[in-house]
C-alpha cells in the first residue's frame, strides 16, 4: 500500500477518533491535546497540536504546517500511539 494513502487514511481515522471521543470546544473537538475541526460542508478537516497544523483536504490531499520540527515528531508519535490503541 502506499504510504501517503495509509497516512492519509490515519489522519482521517486520528479525525474521527478526536470527534467522537473529545471534547467538544470553540467548533471543534480536543482529545488527548489534539484539536480537530472542519469547514462548513466538511470536506476540509483540520488537526492541530501546539505550533503544527495538519489540513486534510477532500480528494485525498494533506499538509503539515508547523514552526518546530520536534512538535512534528511529537505529533506523529503522540497521534499513532493512542490510534493503535483505540484500534484493539
Amino acid at each position: 500500500m502506499d504510504i501517503n494513502k495509509q497516512k492519509q487514511r490515519d489522519m482521517l481515522e486520528a479525525f474521527n477518533v478526536i470527534t467522537a471521543k473529545g471534547i467538544k470546544k470553540d467548533g471543534g473537538y480536543e482529545f488527548l491535546g489534539i484539536r480537530a475541526w472542519q469547514d462548513f460542508d466538511g470536506y476540509t478537516c483540520w488537526l492541530s497540536y501546539k505550533d503544527l497544523t495538519v489540513s486534510l483536504l477532500f480528494h485525498g490531499k494533506y499538509g503539515f504546517e508547523y514552526q518546530d520540527k520536534d512538535t512534528l515528531k511529537a505529533f506523529l508519535t503522540k497521534y499513532q500511539v493512542w490510534l493503535f490503541r483505540s484500534k484493539k
